[in-house]
């Protein structure tokens, strides 16, 4: 005897849905975490963002070496020192990747502030404009960009600047914690791109326990800022990143965004499994936890992501990591600009 679930399911396969079809059908937009333009042409996501590892090993690439080569010639003719040639061709080397991913994306792309920068306010907003100005020379308008920030203090103040002085969309990364949300939320910023899969990574780590998805602390953490944000009217897009499996996509079906991996996308194009809505902003106003404020509170800001031992430890691994990578770009940069 065939059920309900199971005549759902034949409909689906038989109008040919995959489960990236009916994820996109909850009204979540799907954003592809990838530098790679082929990945990208494949799915077809709205967005694309890209960060300092994924840029890194794109570069790596044959395909994509006249844009290495494009920025090494940037970085020759606009440079003095050789450091200085580095961090011009660095700077036009993201804006290159950008200006192709958005030949093939219909939405935006976010691009990455260097990592180092993270701890420096005005460094970030005078980064973050350089590459505004890079976009616009290559015929690319800012309302196309995300300008992509570490959820530091410094990082959530310098897009506040860039939000309300600049009129530039800001995407604020690494962000573990409730209290980065807030703030985040408060300083009006764009985006923001929880990490699910790291947060349940140090959880796991902590308790030895393997998590499903429906008791997984990364999904729950990103459940709480969305009632919260629903509940008290914030407009600030929430993009759930670093999700490694379909089952924890699912419990976040309905999310205003999800960025995935090309193995997370592959996945649900190979699935015909149903996926429900489960976020809803009506239900997730009733649930949100009470307002609070770290407007302007720089102490009460550190002092609250200080108790999370969790959220402390994942940023500052996160900027490490980041850092490392846009080192390994710079010094890679460094060997063809002293050919």
């Amino acid at each position: 005897m065939v059920g309900p679930k199971t005549k759902k399911q034949k409909v689906a396969n038989a109008g040919g849905s995959t489960s990236l079809d009916l994820l996109k059908k909850t009204g979540t937009t799907v954003v592809a975490d990838t530098g790679d333009f082929a990945t990208i042409d494949k799915y077809k996501p709205q967005d694309a963002t890209t960060n300092p590892s994924l840029i890194l090993a794109a570069s790596k690439k044959e395909d994509y070496s006249s844009l290495v080569d494009n920025a090494v010639a940037y970085g020759k003719e606009n440079g003095e020192t050789i450091d200085e040639q580095v961090e011009c061709a660095i700077d036009k080397l993201l804006v290159e990747f950008g200006t192709e991913i958005l030949k093939i994306v219909p939405g935006k792309v976010s691009t990455e502030v260097d990592a180092r920068l993270s701890f420096d306010k005005d460094a970030t907003i005078k980064k973050a404009l350089q590459l505004i100005h890079l976009y616009e020379k290559a015929g690319i308008s800012k309302d196309r960009v995300y300008i992509k920030v570490a959820s530091t203090w410094e990082g959530i103040q310098a897009a506040k600047v860039l939000e309300q002085e600049h009129g530039i969309t800001t995407n604020l990364t690494l962000l573990f914690s409730f209290t980065q949300a807030v703030a985040c939320a408060e300083a009006g910023v764009s985006l923001i791109s929880p990490f699910v899969a790291r947060i349940t990574d140090y959880y796991k780590a902590q308790t030895g326990k393997d998590y499903s998805p429906e008791d997984d602390p990364g999904i729950h953490s990103v459940k709480k800022i969305y009632n919260y944000y629903k509940k008290h009217g914030y407009h600030t897009i929430i993009m759930a990143a670093s999700l490694r499996t379909t089952g924890q996509v699912k419990q976040l079906a309905g999310i205003d965004n999800l960025t995935l991996s090309p193995k997370v996308l592959d996945e649900l194009v190979a699935s015909t499994d149903e996926v429900p809505k489960l976020l809803d902003p009506k239900k997730a106003a009733k649930q949100g936890d009470e307002k609070i404020s770290f407007l302007d509170d720089e102490p009460k800001f550190r002092y609250s992501l200080n108790d999370d031992a969790m959220a402390t430890e994942k940023l500052a691994d996160g900027i490490r990591k980041f850092a490392a990578d846009a080192i390994t770009l710079s010094n890679a940069i460094k060997e063809k600009l002293q050919k």
